[in-house]
């Protein structure tokens, strides 16, 4: 059982889910934009929900080598049927393959049915507005999943949903890859110390961020420092802040919690950023939309490749993790990191199912439409 949490003050999860978290809860349908809108003790909800689900199938799997007679579910833990009757659509403006795998295969493995809905397959973006799918979508389904372009898209969708809608990605906020990326580190030996540790043992870790000023780094700055992890930025020059993500972060760290408050530097040195890092961290430097200066950034990230011989001269430790949301191109890591034994981003890929199923289990299984 999770253990009793307090309400969070500024995204209530649904009244379900509160239950499962050990919270207080409203009505109304829940969203979750991005981990600024959950406290900390429901991000280690999460997280342990998660760790769960990715047990019981293990243990599913095992029974299955053991007796396979008998089927791959019989005899051995099966996942909750939490979305046993109810539909989820899952709609991606943009190409995936992490992310869609991970959204329907936890659909299914939940009992539920995915809609996977793209812009060949429906009408918005056509001659159909956001606000008028969002209306209709919701009325038929039971959450929601979107990948979409601008922020104010995911926004404007959650405002007109009347059912919960989750994050996909959007150009200011990735919150699923992070809780995967954070669950990767707890389950590391050297990082977090195995899949049983608590997210306490993350306290003190280092990040080392070396890349873009991008969404996946927003939801690591709302998130990490509030865990009491330090997150040493690096990115190149004339690549600034997102202001809108700099007072989401700072506004989270006046959160009253039982962890020690992390540090954040920004600067513009690889070298300098990854100095004593337990974690180094990148992704990819020319993002969807972005194709038409491909040119000019890799000038611009001229020395930002992660490189065994980077990470030497940084001072990264050595025994430091190295992580990448994928997909990865050589310019931004060599195969020697990327395939090395300092490399953990196939498991932290595999993740993505287990933090995104914990999160459907929560926020579409434990919801009831109005």
């Amino acid at each position: 059982m999770l253990a009793r949490l307090r309400p969070v003050t500024r995204v209530l999860c649904p009244p379900g889910a509160a239950r499962a978290l050990g919270t207080a809860a409203k009505a109304s349908p829940p969203h979750l934009l991005s981990l600024a809108d959950l406290q900390v003790p429901h991000i280690a909800a999460v997280l342990q929900r998660a760790a769960e689900l990715k047990a019981m199938s293990r243990a599913s799997d095992r029974a299955f080598v053991t007796a396979p007679a008998a089927g791959k579910h019989a005899g051995g833990a099966t996942l909750p049927q939490s979305l046993a009757g109810r539909n989820i659509a899952i709609i991606f403006a943009k190409r995936s393959t992490r992310t869609r795998v991970a959204s329907e295969t936890s659909v299914a493995g939940l009992g539920g049915h995915p809609l996977f809905l793209s812009p060949a397959d429906i009408q918005l973006g056509v001659n159909e507005s956001l606000f008028d799918t969002s209306k209709v979508v919701s009325s038929m389904c039971d959450g929601i999943m979107a990948r979409v372009g601008g922020h104010d898209e995911i926004e404007l969708l959650a405002k007109h949903s009347r059912v919960p809608v989750i994050n996909a990605l959007s150009a200011r906020y990735h919150p699923t890859q992070i809780l995967a990326d954070l669950l990767t580190m707890l389950e590391d030996e050297v990082i977090g110390g195995g899949p049983s540790s608590s997210l306490a043992s993350l306290q003190g870790v280092k990040v080392a961020w070396i890349g873009d000023s991008n969404n996946i780094l927003a939801d690591m700055l709302v998130a990490m420092p509030r865990l009491g992890m330090h997150l040493s930025v690096a990115v190149p020059k004339g690549y600034k802040r997102d202001e809108h993500v700099w007072r989401d972060m700072e506004a989270g760290l006046k959160e009253e919690t039982a962890y020690a408050k992390g540090r954040v530097s920004w600067g513009n040195d690889p070298l300098e950023a990854l100095k004593d890092a337990d974690v180094v961290v990148t992704d990819t430097w020319i993002s969807m939309g972005d194709e038409a200066q491909k040119e000019q950034r890799l000038r611009d990230f001229a020395g930002f490749q992660i490189t065994e011989d980077l990470l030497r001269r940084g001072g990264a430790k050595a025994n430091a993790r190295f992580m990448h949301c994928l997909p990865r191109k050589p310019d931004e890591v060599d195969d020697e990191v990327f395939y090395g034994p300092r490399s953990i981003v196939f498991e932290e890929a595999e993740n993505r199912k287990w933090s995104i199923m914990a999160l459907f289990d929560a926020y579409f299984g434990r919801w009831e439409k109005a």
